[in-house]
C-alpha cells in the first residue's frame, strides 16, 4: 500500500474540483480521525440536519438555517424570524422551561414565504413543545416534520392544568381546587403506571344546631373524606379510598369536572331557635370518587341527619330527636366518615342545668356522646383524618389543620356540641367549637356555635345557651376541597 503525506490537497490551476478515488472505490477513515467541515457539505444524504445551539434564547432573534434553538419564554413570549428558505434548509426550536403555554413562541416566515402552505406566522403554545421544520418548496414553504406536542417530556409523564393552586414537591405536582373547576389532562404517559393519580376529595361540612335558654345544639357532621395517596408518610388505615379498598384512578387525556361541596349553614337564631334547622354540606366529586356532605346538628325539635359524617343530637325530650346522624352515608369502603354523638336528656332531674349537645361525627372518629345522668362533660366533635405533608409539600400554603399526627394535615373534623358549661372543641380537621353558656342574663359572645374552617369539610359547632332565653345560632360548616397529585417528571 502506497502512502502520501501532505498538508493540503488542492485542484490544479483553473480546475476547481478535486476528486478522491474513482467510481467503485472506498475511502476509509480510520478510528480516531475527525473531519471538520467549515464550508458547505452536499451530496451526503443529510438534507435538513440540525446543529443545536445550547445557549438559550430569551428574546426575539433571526434563525439560521441548520440550527436548533432552546427558547425560554418564562419572562414572556417572543418571535423567531426565519431566514429566506431554499429547498433542504432546516431549523428547530424547543421549549426550554416548559412555558410555551403561558408565553407563546411566534415563528414568522421571511417575506411572503410560507409555513405549512400559509403565508402567516405560527404560534407554539403547548407546554414543553418542540418542533423541527424543513423548507420543502415555495408551495408549502417550511414544513413541520417532527413535533413533540403529544407529550412534553418524551412520553413519560402526565401533563395537566386546572385548580386554584398548583404546588410542586419533588417530582410531583398537586392541583388544589378550593372551588369548582376542571382538571384538564392534555397528555398522558406511555408508561401506564405514571397515569395513576393520588387524590383527596373532601365534601362540605354540615351546620350546627341552634339553642335557646334550655336547649343546646348538636355539632354538625363533617363532610365525607375519601383519598388515595402514595405520598411518603401516608400510612393512615384509610389511605386506600374508593368504592373498594385499594381503588386507584388512572387518568386519560381528557377533562375531568371537579365539584367542591359548599359549607352547610348553621341553624339560624330566629325564634324558636330550637326548632330551626341548618343545612347539610355539599357533595364533592372527582372522576369516579364522590364524597357526601356532612349531616346537620340537631336540637330540641330538630333531628340530626345522616351524611359523610352524621350530625350530633341536641338536648332532647324524646325520639326521634335523640337519634344521632349516621356517617358513611351512602356507604363506601373504607368509610368516608363516622356517626354523630347523642346529647343528654332535657327537662328533668338530674339533667336540668347541665345539658350537652352531642358532638358531630368526624371523618376519623365518632362524635362524643354526653353521659346520662348529665355531668357537664364536654362533647367534642369527632377527629378528622389526615394526609401527609408530602402530599402538598412542606413549603405549600397551609391546607387543612394540624392534629395528633405530626407532619400531616387533617380534614373532616366534627363540630363540637353546645354546652351548659365551657365550650366543646371541634374535631381535628377544622370542626367548629360548640357554644358555651353563662349564668349572666346577656349572651356570651361564644354562646353561638362556631364556624368550621373553610376548605376542610369540618362540621359547624352546636349552639350553647343563656338563662335569658336568647336564641343562639349554630355554626356554619366548612367548605370542601379536592386535591389531585401526580408525577410530572
Amino acid at each position: 500500500m502506497s502512502e502520501i503525506k501532505v498538508n493540503k490537497i488542492s485542484p490544479r490551476t483553473a480546475c476547481g474540483t478535486t476528486t478522491l478515488g474513482d467510481s467503485g472505490d472506498t475511502i476509509s477513515i480510520p478510528a480516531g480521525v475527525s473531519i471538520t467541515n467549515a464550508g458547505t457539505a452536499s451530496g451526503f444524504g443529510s438534507t435538513g440536519e440540525i446543529s443545536w445551539v445550547t445557549t438559550k434564547k430569551t428574546t426575539g432573534f433571526t434563525a439560521t438555517s441548520g440550527e436548533g434553538y432552546f427558547c425560554d419564554t418564562s419572562s414572556g413570549g417572543f418571535t423567531v424570524t426565519l431566514p429566506a428558505g431554499t429547498a433542504g434548509n432546516s431549523f428547530a426550536v424547543a421549549d426550554y422551561t416548559n412555558t410555551f403555554q403561558t408565553g407563546a413562541l411566534t415563528i414568522t416566515p421571511n417575506g411572503s414565504q410560507k409555513i405549512g402552505g400559509l403565508a402567516a406566522s405560527a404560534e407554539l403554545t403547548t407546554e414543553g413543545q418542540s418542533a423541527y421544520f424543513v423548507y420543502v418548496d415555495d408551495t408549502e414553504g417550511w414544513k413541520n416534520v417532527i413535533d413533540s406536542t403529544s407529550n412534553i417530556t418524551g412520553g413519560t409523564f402526565v401533563t395537566a392544568t386546572g385548580g386554584n393552586a398548583i404546588v410542586t414537591c419533588g417530582d410531583y405536582k398537586t392541583h388544589i381546587f378550593t372551588g369548582p373547576g376542571t382538571f384538564a389532562v392534555s397528555a398522558i404517559s406511555a408508561n401506564a403506571a405514571n397515569n395513576k393519580v393520588d387524590y383527596l376529595v373532601v365534601a362540605g361540612g354540615g351546620g350546627g344546631g341552634g339553642a335557646d335558654n334550655e336547649v343546646k345544639g348538636g355539632g354538625g357532621g363533617a363532610g365525607g373524606v375519601r383519598f388515595f395517596s402514595t405520598a411518603p408518610g401516608n400510612n393512615h388505615p384509610n389511605n386506600n379510598s374508593g368504592a373498594s379498598p385499594n381503588t386507584e384512578i388512572t387518568v386519560t387525556a381528557a377533562s375531568f369536572p371537579i365539584t367542591v361541596g359548599a359549607a352547610g349553614s348553621g341553624a339560624p337564631s330566629s325564634p324558636p331557635a330550637n326548632e330551626q334547622t341548618g343545612t347539610s354540606g355539599g357533595t364533592s366529586t372527582f372522576s369516579t370518587v364522590t364524597s357526601a356532605g356532612g349531616g346537620i346538628g340537631g336540637s330540641y325539635q330538630v333531628s340530626a341527619t345522616n351524611g359523610g359524617s352524621g350530625g350530633g343530637t341536641g338536648t332532647y325530650a324524646s325520639a326521634p330527636y335523640d337519634d344521632a346522624g349516621s356517617g358513611n352515608t351512602p356507604p363506601v369502603a373504607p368509610s368516608q366518615g363516622s356517626n354523630g354523638g347523642v346529647g343528654n336528656g332535657y327537662g328533668s332531674a338530674p339533667t336540668v342545668g347541665v345539658e350537652s349537645g352531642g358532638g358531630g361525627g368526624g371523618a376519623g372518629a365518632v362524635g362524643t356522646t354526653a353521659p346520662v345522668p348529665a355531668d357537664g362533660s364536654l362533647t367534642p366533635g369527632g377527629a378528622g383524618t389526615y394526609i401527609a405533608d408530602s402530599f402538598v409539600g412542606p413549603t405549600a400554603p397551609s391546607y387543612g389543620t394540624t392534629g395528633p399526627v405530626s407532619a400531616a394535615r387533617y380534614f373532616g373534623g366534627g363540630g363540637g356540641g353546645g354546652q351548659q358549661g365551657p365550650a366543646s372543641a371541634g374535631g381535628s380537621g377544622g370542626g367548629g367549637s360548640g357554644g358555651n353558656s353563662t349564668n349572666a342574663p346577656a349572651p356570651a359572645p361564644t354562646a353561638a356555635g362556631q364556624a368550621a374552617t373553610i376548605n376542610t369539610g369540618g362540621g359547624g359547632g352546636g349552639a350553647g345557651a343563656v338563662p335569658s332565653g336568647t336564641n343562639m345560632p349554630g355554626g356554619a360548616g366548612g367548605s370542601g376541597i379536592v386535591m389531585i397529585r401526580y408525577k410530572y417528571q
